[in-house]
Order: structure tokens, then sequence, then C-alpha cells
């Protein structure tokens, strides 16, 4: 387990200005740099979609990898929207990245999903069938499918992205920010640690980058106890506000963040052994 420690002092994320702007979705042909709204063929006519980012370097025949995002909760810090969601584009920077942001899908209502899962079967289906499609459609790498979200989309990284042998294979890697499946019990079906164990021993070997603002111990300390062998990499974020807008901003953090994804990506098969301490030094 790696743990990063702030290097920024800073009271709140606010004081300091983007160098990012997330883009708009619009309904549109799917372009490089363009952010368009999608519906898969299952939810014609529903108010049940996605939002699919083209890098702006994205050519047809090119194999590029992925970011698969879901969002937090409706909060005042969230919209719980695909909208909403940033950490896939401050990641990434716009570039080298095909960036997909999921719905939680709520079948009965046909729509959307601001709170929590929806029907957790239907959102687990509708995930394994876009990745599947938008690699095909649009050069997705399958190998190097990595799941990201924000609070409610941090623990969708266990809850719905391991939730069967089958979602769970889909995934390189996994980017948890704040929140974290197994750790809290919440008002829902599944949240008590068992369950959470259950979905854990999916994970294998692959890798996760877990951060919080403020600390990470309470993360920390259940995953020495519920899978001491993991591949965790811990970043606590110098400021109070739970948000994901941090990764639009020049901050040390982005940096360390960055470049654990481009050694996920570069170093296949040569991952650091479980539990190894050692620091890797962010690139620019």
């Amino acid at each position: 387990m790696a743990l990063y420690v702030p290097q920024l002092d800073a009271e709140d994320i606010g004081a300091l200005s983007p160098d990012l702007t997330t883009p708009s979705v619009i309904d549109a042909t799917p372009s490089p740099g363009r952010r368009v709204r999608q519906f898969s063929k299952e939810y014609t006519g529903s108010k049940v979609y996605h939002a699919l980012y083209l890098p702006t370097d994205w050519v047809k025949g090119k194999k590029f990898p992925v970011i698969v995002e879901y969002a937090g909760n409706k909060w005042k810090t969230s919209l719980g929207t695909v909208e909403g969601s940033n950490l896939g584009y401050g990641i990434s920077g716009g570039k080298g990245v095909i960036w997909i942001c999921m719905p939680f899908v709520d079948k009965t209502n046909q729509m959307n999903a601001t709170t929590w899962w929806g029907d957790v079967e239907a959102t687990v289906q509708y995930c394994k069938k876009t990745v599947n499609r938008i690699c095909t459609e649009y050069g997705g790498d399958s190998s190097n499918v990595f799941l990201v979200g924000f609070s409610r989309g941090a623990i969708a990284c266990n809850y719905i992205g391991l939730h069967d042998d089958e979602i769970a294979s889909l995934w390189r890697g996994f980017i948890c920010h704040s929140h974290y499946d197994g750790v809290k019990q919440w008002g829902y079906a599944g949240s008590d640690r068992s369950s959470a164990a259950t979905r854990l021993k999916r994970l294998g070997t692959r890798p996760q980058f877990i951060s919080h603002e403020a600390s990470v111990e309470p993360t920390k300390t259940y995953l020495k106890m519920a899978f001491p062998l993991g591949h965790f990499t811990f970043l606590v974020l110098p400021f109070a506000d739970h948000t994901d807008q941090w990764v639009l901003r020049d901050i040390p953090e982005r940096k360390i963040l960055r470049a654990w994804l481009e050694s996920a990506l570069t170093e296949k098969g040569q991952q650091a052994p479980a539990g190894d301490d050692r620091k890797a030094s962010p690139k620019e």
C-alpha cells in the first residue's frame, strides 16, 4: 500500500482557479473533443442515457484507453448526473482517453437516478453493454478500461463494478474518490461489510487508487482487515471540500493521480507486489 499525504495548504478547493473546464454535454454526433449524449437502443424514447467524450486526438482505427465514470449522489457539490461528472476529464486533460459517464438506471421511471442505484441489475447490464459497444464502435481498448467515481460513484466502483464476475472482468484498474464500498453501512441492500467483502474478492490483483479529503484512514484500516493483499494506492487531499473538481486544478495531487494512471497503462503485468509501500515520483 502506498500513501501520499497532502502537499498543498489551502482551506478549500475554490481558492484555486481551475485550468480545465469540463465540456458540456450536447446532442450531437460524436467527434474529437466533443461530449455528447447517447441513448442505448434498449432505452430509446426514455430518459436513460450516458455521455461519451472522444479525446481531441481521437482518430478512427486507433485504440484508446477508456475511463468509465459514475457520479456522486445529488448533493450541494454534486449534480448527481452524468453531466456533472469531472474526474475523467481532469485525469486525462481531454487527450488520449475515451471517457464515458454512465447512468444509474431507474428502470421503473425510465430515467437516470440522481440518488443511489436505481435498479442495480439494470445499471450493471447497461454498463456491460455500453462499454462493449463503445470499445467496438469507437476504438476503445478493452484491455485498458478503468472504472472511476466520486462519492456514490466511488462506492459504485465495487458495488456496481464488482457486482458479478462478468462486469468485474471489464476493468484494468479503479479510481475511487471520497467513500469506499464496505467502510460505512448505508440505507440500501448489500451495503454491509459481508456483502462488500464478497464483491471485493473479485478485485484480485488489479490496482485501485483511493483518495479522500482530509483523511483516508477509515478506508485504509478497513482494507487492511478486509483485503490485506490488495494493490492499493492512497492519496490524502488537503481540502475539506467533498468534490471531484480538484482534478480540474493544476495541483500536485492531480500529477500523482495522472502518474498512477500512466504507470497502470505502461507497466501492464509489472505491477508492484501487493503491500509494497514504494512511492512513485509524480510525472509532469
